[in-house]
């Protein structure tokens, strides 16, 4: 049903494109939609092209790992439309015809500007198209049960479709129709979660769509020794402890647990482990099997080497002659008094209470070895053995059960503010394990006000911490009315009174769905489907545990909405070859049908750069993408607009100089940056830009190129081409 749901929407999407593309016969109509969509339905458009996979699966995700925090992100972006409104609307819509280039330029005629600014568009899209691209991957994982890089691969030959077809025209009414759904339907999965209420034991489902019991995570209390080591419960052996250098107030310790092997009515052998049943190979029952015969030097043959039982300090082991005891998948299995035991290894999180006692947490860990080999918890990977989903309260109000029952939308975020209502909320650590690859994923209880306030993902408590936040902020203010797909949807309506009115529709559908990232962030947060891996799932895994149909419906409007943004950006980028490089920089002058064809054809190479970058960016926040483009757009193209608009002295030198400086400080800080140097693998802390955003460096230093570089170039006639 979902798969069926999901399809038939696509092949809606795409039909759709294929009619209005026999309407797209001139460049007006490709590029621009010949300036004849009603304010109304581009309004509602803008919404769709802004509600990105940014909006949807990354400000969610952050909510529902970092609470208030990530309704920051909502704000910003909002505040940006402010900007938008009372300053770009109208006058690029008077400036323009079809795209950004052509506003700037408008003054001046200048091949300059005719090159960066549509150099500009390209980098700035290609930046906006990766968080795209990487959301669009990380949706079809538990829709169709694709691998990551596939769902970029089928979203990128399905873009390039729709706007080699049908060009802005179908963009906008794909825009227009995902927009309006992704609001109604968002409303509706925030009304299920305020009539669903609370629980502090709430089922919940995985990416392949499993219902998911709710598993009470383990805890015991330990004894130490004075070299550190612990003394566990029965059935539990110490191997390792690691105390962390940021925060002394736990560590994490590696234990070994040995637990038993049952046979089934069929004579199979099984275990329980983390409230789920793992079964064995046929091969791996026979050999388990032989592990019962106690004979005496007895051989037993396994894959051509030769075993034999030996008692090593009273315990029954079935071990190689070079003393090694029997592994299989990766896991070591010991025979004692009859029963066979699976030794798995595992992490633990220790913590002491006021009084210095000791206790362990159970916590969850994904181990990859040098030879791609991947232990989930201590077991082989496999389709059914993944990291459990997590996300709950601990308590309610002072209640550790309460009654299930529906609560008022104010009265769901002012029960989750309260002191005493805590969250079960999970951080990660990477740890060094010899030459292989370890995440541990472990608990942490969070009182109600320390969540739904800001400080838990934007520290700001050092000076540099405070100058990343306001980085960031000014970034999303600004980076709104600079971004390429927005500017260019001006000149879809056909007069600026309507680009203005669009604005304001625009903003009131927006600003409205941004209340509901709250209750869809946070509804994740407390209802156990929050992906440890994947915090751009956690609104489609929050509608899946409605329903199937809910999420089939949810997730292919959020494909829609990965599509729409898509195409918006390389309708962009397109024009910004055909029109801005070809047509007028390197005055190629070509036909009204030249231009289209040269636009598609510029539309699939963009697309394939997307469909590489996406796969390249797997795994990182959607959100915090998206906020680097948002920062590299205020950068390069934002001081350029205002001052254009609204200082006399601005040259067309300035333009160029201010566009180039800005394009060149944004990456240049972000490739120095500690984000990027944890995805090179490197370590963060030796990155040698320590913010996170460029913007608080970058957009100020466009704006002073521009004012420099133009009142050294007073004395040029400003019509003089550049």
């Amino acid at each position: 049903m979902a798969v069926i749901i999901f399809l038939s929407f696509v092949v809606f999407v795409i039909g759709l494109s294929f009619y209005l593309g026999n309407r797209t016969k001139s460049a007006n109509a490709y590029f621009a939609a010949g300036g004849q969509i009603h304010w109304a339905v581009n309004g509602i458009a803008f919404a769709g092209d802004y509600l990105s996979a940014a909006s949807f699966l990354g400000i969610c995700g952050m909510i529902a790992f970092y609470g208030y925090d990530g309704f920051l992100y909502s704000i910003g972006y909002l505040a940006g439309w402010i900007v938008a409104l009372f300053v770009v609307a109208e006058p690029m819509k008077r400036l323009g015809k079809y795209t950004f280039t052509d506003a700037l330029d408008a003054k001046f005629n200048s091949r300059g500007i005719q090159l960066a600014a549509a150099i500009s568009t390209l980098i700035v899209s290609v930046f906006y198209l990766i968080p795209q691209m990487v959301g669009a991957g990380a949706l079809v994982v538990p829709l169709l049960h694709m691998q990551h890089h596939w769902g970029v691969i089928m979203v990128g030959a399905i873009v390039i479709t729709i706007v080699a077809t049908a060009g802005m025209a179908s963009t906008t009414y794909v825009q227009f129709l995902k927009g309006g759904l992704l609001i109604l339907f968002s409303l509706i999965i925030s009304i299920a979660v305020c009539v669903r209420g609370f629980s502090t034991t709430p089922a919940g489902v995985d990416d392949a769509g499993n219902t998911i019991e709710y598993y009470a995570w383990r805890s015991m209390d330990v004894s130490e020794n004075a070299d550190g080591s612990l003394v566990c419960d029965a059935g539990f052996s110490f191997i390792q402890r690691k105390n962390m250098t940021d925060d002394a107030s736990f560590s994490l310790v590696k234990l070994v647990e040995s637990v038993p092997l049952k046979l089934d009515n069929e004579g199979r052998f099984n275990y329980e482990f983390m409230g789920r049943q793992h079964t064995f190979s046929k091969d791996d029952q026979t050999k388990l099997t032989s592990l019962l015969d106690k004979k005496a030097q007895k051989i037993i043959t396994i894959n051509g080497l030769e075993y034999i039982h030996k008692d090593i300090n009273g315990e029954q082991v079935l071990v190689l002659y070079n003393g090694q005891s029997l592994v299989l998948d990766g896991l070591r299995f010991t025979e004692n008094e009859g029963t066979i035991y699976a030794n798995i290894v595992n992490w633990w999180k220790l913590t002491h209470d006021e009084n210095g006692k000791a206790k362990l947490t159970e916590a969850q860990s994904k181990l990859t070895r040098v030879n791609g080999a991947v232990m989930i918890n201590g077991i082989p990977a496999s389709d059914q053995n993944q990291l459990l989903p997590v996300g709950s309260l601990s308590q309610i109000k002072g209640e550790t059960a309460p009654k299930q029952k529906s609560v008022g939308a104010f009265e769901f975020l002012a029960d989750l503010s309260q002191p005493d209502t805590t969250f079960v909320t999970w951080k990660n650590m990477n740890l060094s394990d010899e030459d292989n690859t370890l995440v541990v994923y472990y608990p942490m209880q969070k009182a109600g006000p320390e969540v739904m306030t800001p400080g838990q993902y934007f520290k700001v408590k050092t000076p540099i911490q405070k100058i990343d936040f306001i980085s960031l902020m000014l970034a999303l203010f600004f980076g709104t009315a600079a971004l390429p797909h927005i500017l260019i949807r001006y000149y879809t309506v056909p007069s600026p009174a309507a680009a203005r009115k669009s604005t304001i529709v625009a903003i009131a559908a927006i600003g409205f769905f941004y209340v509901l990232t709250m209750y869809l962030g946070l509804g994740a947060a407390i209802n156990n489907v929050l992906n440890l891996e994947s915090s751009n799932m956690s609104a489609p895994l929050l509608a899946r545990s409605f329903g199937t149909v809910i999420f089939a419906i949810i997730s292919a409007v959020a494909f829609a909405t990965v599509l729409g943004t898509v195409s918006g950006l390389i309708v962009a980028s397109s024009g910004a070859v055909a029109h801005d490089l070809l047509d007028r920089y390197c005055g190629m002058n070509m036909t009204e049908k030249q231009k289209v064809g040269v636009g598609k054809l510029a539309a699939i190479a963009v697309g394939l750069v997307a469909i590489i970058l996406g796969i390249t960016f797997k795994g990182v926040n959607v959100t915090f993408l998206v906020g680097l483009a948002f920062a590299v757009a205020a950068s390069a193209n934002l001081p350029s607009i205002l001052m254009l608009l609204f200082w006399k002295k601005t040259t067309a030198h300035g333009i160029v100089a201010s566009i180039i400086i800005g394009i060149a400080s944004a990456v240049g800080l972000i490739i120095f940056s500690p984000v990027m140097y944890q995805l090179y693998g490197l370590d963060a802390a030796t990155a040698p830009i320590p913010l996170k955003s460029p913007g608080i460096v970058s957009i100020p230093l466009s704006f002073i190129t521009l004012i420099v570089v133009s009142l050294m170039t007073q004395k040029k006639n400003p019509e003089q081409t550049a």
